[in-house]
């Protein structure tokens, strides 16, 4: 059984840091993609961060670029963002998530298949 579970988040005052991680479990099949995609009140669930992983390469909502960074430990199949420089704005649930088909973007939410329970990441100013 698939399961992906998210931890890390908390309040925080602006230009803090925080690291969160996704523990996976369960996969053994191929993993496409990997991400981060957070969603506040009243707000669609948006992309933040994506690990592809077959090339290892990186994608980053523009908003995000310069402070947020994505990485993945095979050896943990563990999935982590590193967010520093918080702003007010980053305050959202963030939930990691798991695309497993090769055909769509990485970067559409509605093509990945499996997600965590999310983990609350609040800024203050």
């Amino acid at each position: 059984q698939v399961r992906l579970v998210e931890s890390g988040g908390g309040s925080v005052q602006a230009g803090r840091s925080l690291r969160l991680s996704c523990a996976t479990s369960g996969y053994t099949y191929s993993r496409t993609c990997m991400g981060w995609f957070r969603q506040a009140p009243g707000k669609e669930r948006e992309g933040v961060a994506v690990f592809y992983t077959n090339s290892q390469s990186t994608y980053y909502v523009d908003s995000v670029k310069g402070r947020f960074t994505i990485s993945q430990d095979n050896a943990k199949d563990t999935l982590y963002l590193q967010m520093n420089s918080l702003k007010p704005e980053d305050t959202a649930m963030y939930y990691c998530a798991v695309k497993t088909t090769y055909g769509g973007s990485c970067r559409v939410t509605e093509n990945y298949h499996d997600w965590g329970q999310g983990t609350q990441v609040t800024v203050s100013s």
